[in-house]
């Protein structure tokens, strides 16, 4: 276990929005660290589909960090509150999923983390299942009325989603209430000393927080982080939207949907999604010693290479490199070698005298200043620019296309 505590605030920190409470979580570490006796670090994961995707990893590779600290982390699947169904950020009751349906989808998340997380380390890491304590061998008439009693509905309808829910006239289900107790039950069976959770888990959390004292237990700590927007950049990351990135799917398309989000969010997945330093990159970026395509592409490469291989990030950049290069570009344009009398010649001068692409150096000027003109699969702003001998170029303006190559006489 890391014996230094100001290290292992750092890294807990690092990406989160809030502790609950902070002071209790030092006096916790203090104690572990003095004991040797690990934390126990939950984060739920209801099967409600098969695919782990990056909005998911962010509470994942959280886990990861305390496992590197010595703690003992919970991959907690919830096969019992699948079946009952989140209600967090829905303004209607959730479909019920069947219990093939949750078990199929469980079976790929456990196959799935073991990509993130070290689960062979059996010190810091174990898997369980809700359905074990919500089983009917377990969890009877008496420990539900047990469970119940200590809570108010009053306390559970103070959720924003059951508020705006009430005001609308819209149904609330007597299993959506359950569902928080349910949660913070699961804190109880597995005497949870951190839950993880997004920031739209905050009050699940609490309740769990809420229920462990009148079990005889010390209230868990509660950690959130940011929620991942997903590839449109405004809704959370989910595959019903159809805007998520699974961690399972092909090299080839990961790498594109990482290339496809905005720059503001590609450093928001570096800051969630790898251990790189933001702050350096946002810098090199705003010196212009790196282009935003090309921290992107290190963001994808970086991505690709953690859920399948460096092999496959190299390659998957490489094909990128040549698609993008050659976009749109018809493969049958015939190459035109130009002699110059010098190493460089002016892109004015090619367009209008060499390649006859325009008719006059004032339209290439304006094309130029609109955008039209690309090179190399590069847009091209500068009409003073002076193309480079004994390479070709590959020059495109709207549907006009050409292949120079210039040769110094």
């Amino acid at each position: 276990m890391e014996k230094d505590l100001n290290k292992q605030l750092d890294l807990i920190k690092r990406g989160t929005v809030n502790i609950i409470q902070l002071d209790a979580l030092k006096k916790k570490l203090e104690r572990a660290i003095k004991t040797n006796k690990p934390l126990i670090i939950k984060a739920g994961f209801d099967p409600t589909a098969p695919d782990i995707h990056l909005g998911h990893t962010v509470l994942l590779r959280k886990l990861r960090h305390f496992q590197q600290l010595g703690h003992k982390v919970i991959f907690l699947i919830g096969d019992a509150t699948a079946m009952v169904g989140d209600p967090t950020g829905k303004n209607a009751s959730r479909k019920v999923l069947t219990t093939e349906e949750v078990d199929a989808n469980a079976k790929t998340y456990e196959k799935q983390v073991a990509k993130i997380l070290d689960v062979g380390d059996h010190a810091t890491f174990e898997r369980k299942h809700n359905r074990t304590w919500f089983s009917e061998d377990n969890f009877g008439f008496e420990e539900f009325v047990e469970l119940a009693q200590r809570y108010t509905i009053a306390r559970l309808l103070e959720r924003e989603d059951f508020q705006n829910r009430l005001k609308d006239n819209k149904p609330i289900s007597f299993l959506e209430t359950f569902y928080p107790l349910m949660q913070g039950y699961d804190s109880v069976m597995l005497k949870a000393d951190v839950e993880l959770g997004g920031t739209d888990q905050t009050f699940n959390m609490l309740v769990g927080r809420d229920l462990q004292p009148s079990y005889g237990q010390e209230p868990q700590i509660v950690l959130t982080m940011p929620i991942l927007e997903g590839l449109d950049g405004v809704n959370k990351m989910s595959k019903s939207l159809g805007n998520y990135v699974g961690i399972n799917e092909h090299p080839k398309d990961i790498f594109g949907k990482i290339m496809s989000v905005s720059d503001d969010l590609m450093l928001k997945y570096y800051e969630l999604l790898t251990d790189n330093n933001v702050s350096n990159i946002k810098s090199e970026i705003a010196s212009g010693k790196l282009h935003p395509k090309d921290a992107k592409k290190n963001l994808a490469k970086i991505i690709v290479s953690q859920y399948h291989s460096q092999e496959e990030a190299n390659s998957q950049a490489e094909e990128f490199d040549r698609a993008f290069k050659d976009k749109g570009f018809p493969n049958d344009i015939a190459l035109q070698e130009i002699s110059i009398a010098s190493d460089k010649a002016p892109v004015l001068a090619v367009l209008v005298d060499s390649i006859k692409l325009l008719p006059s150096r004032g339209e290439a000027k304006r094309k130029i200043q609109e955008g039209a003109l690309e090179i190399n699969g590069q847009k091209v702003s500068d009409v003073n620019l002076e193309l480079p001998s004994g390479i070709e170029h590959k020059i495109r303006i709207g549907k006009k296309f050409a292949r120079v190559l210039l040769k110094k006489i």
